[in-house]
């Protein structure tokens, strides 16, 4: 056996998985070492997800070897994987929203439980990761970026030899990927080998040694990415040049204007935060920021603001000298109002629409797009 096959952690042999009469996976060739941070990279639908689910017992291949320390293994599901020491951070959270951060750890240990016990454990590794995080926290009240913290030391609490990151850093802020870069550099350094998938290139080649590129779900390359930019990088996914685009100038209403006026607002649980007095102003063409710890009121302003809470006192939300304080979120559109929540799935769109879908469950109020045949084009190719 050679030096670098006793490197090697996990490897994947010919992986081929189809769904009819879609390749999802053919033959991909893979492998990632002890204590290394390898990206897994490639457009959306190169087969990414479809290869780390076979990897993590989740799906089973059609064809194709996976080996665990150079022995052959056949999953038999996210368990089984987890009892050899492999650990999945999903890009959507699988929390339930009403438990709290210890009740959510407590259901993915197994055997008997010792629930003060396992308090104890969170709160070790919260520290020794910089991964603070209140065991009694219910998850309704966290941050995106707080319930993956939460999603990471349910992991850790498992002792991983490799944990696969699926699009980590898609909602996080930049302070936030920091601090997870901070744990997951960490983790590499005491030999836990991370798999991480992402489309920011730039992340990837600060991250990251090595790069494994998926296109039309076959693997068309792995590289050192110290060796590549991001240009080339995001050449090798798509198989072509990538040519920079000019974006245009829109030029900006300097007259529009937000303003919010003694707006307050009780609050509704006991885990919930009051608005006390908010006073500020948005002038068109300024891009004002909000900041604050997580849980500091920022969800319960931004629910009031877009019309999802309504607060039954007029003159508090102006916006270009019309009041918009009673009025609805579709009304809220009308006048020119977006909204990107921070929670994209359940939020900002329905899973199971395709695109033209979702973007009918909010534009059908705007004429200009039946106008110019979009909802039109999107009965056609339904």
């Amino acid at each position: 056996m050679t030096e670098q096959s006793n490197k090697i952690l996990l490897s994947a042999n010919n992986l081929t998985k189809t769904f009819g009469n879609f390749n999802a996976n053919e033959k991909v060739d893979f492998s990632i070492l002890k204590g290394e941070i390898h990206a897994l990279l490639g457009e959306n639908g190169a087969g990414k997800s479809t290869f780390v689910k076979m990897i993590y017992g989740l799906l089973k291949p059609d064809y194709g070897e996976i080996y665990w320390k150079n022995n052959i293994i056949d999953l038999s599901g996210p368990r089984h994987a987890r009892d050899l020491g492999i650990g999945m951070v999903f890009q959507h959270f699988s929390l339930f929203d009403a438990l709290t951060v210890l009740e959510n750890i407590s259901l993915a240990m197994p055997g008997k439980l010792d629930l003060f016990g396992l308090e104890n454990k969170i709160n070790n590794v919260s520290q020794e990761y910089g991964l603070q995080i209140d065991p009694h926290s219910r998850i309704y009240n966290l941050s995106v970026g707080e319930q993956q913290r939460v999603e990471i030391i349910r992991c850790l609490l498992q002792d991983p030899e490799l944990l696969i990151m699926d699009e980590p850093t898609s909602v996080l802020t930049p302070q936030e990927i920091s601090k997870l870069f901070d744990v997951l550099l960490k983790l590499s350094d005491k030999g836990c080998s991370i798999l991480f998938i992402t489309h920011k290139l730039e992340e990837v080649r600060s991250l990251t040694s090595r790069a494994t590129i998926l296109r039309r779900g076959a693997n068309v390359g792995t590289v050192n990415t110290s060796d590549h930019t991001a240009k080339s990088l995001s050449q090798m996914m798509v198989g072509h040049e990538v040519i920079d685009t000019n974006s245009k100038t829109l030029k900006i209403d300097n007259s529009n204007s937000l303003l919010i006026k003694d707006l307050s607002r009780p609050a509704e649980t006991r885990f919930s935060i009051s608005l006390k007095n908010i006073n500020l102003k948005v002038n068109g063409g300024e891009i004002l920021g909000i900041a604050g710890i997580a849980g500091n009121g920022q969800y319960e302003l931004m629910e009031t603001l877009i019309g999802e809470h309504i607060i039954n006192d007029e003159q508090k939300i102006i916006f270009n000298n019309k009041d918009l304080t009673m009025l609805k979120p579709n009304k809220r559109r009308e006048e020119g109002i977006s909204f990107i929540p921070e929670e994209r799935i359940g939020h900002a769109t329905v899973s199971n629409f395709n695109l033209s879908e979702n973007y009918y469950l909010t534009d059908y109020i705007n004429k200009k797009s039946s106008n110019y045949g979009i909802i039109k084009a999107m009965v056609r190719f339904r």
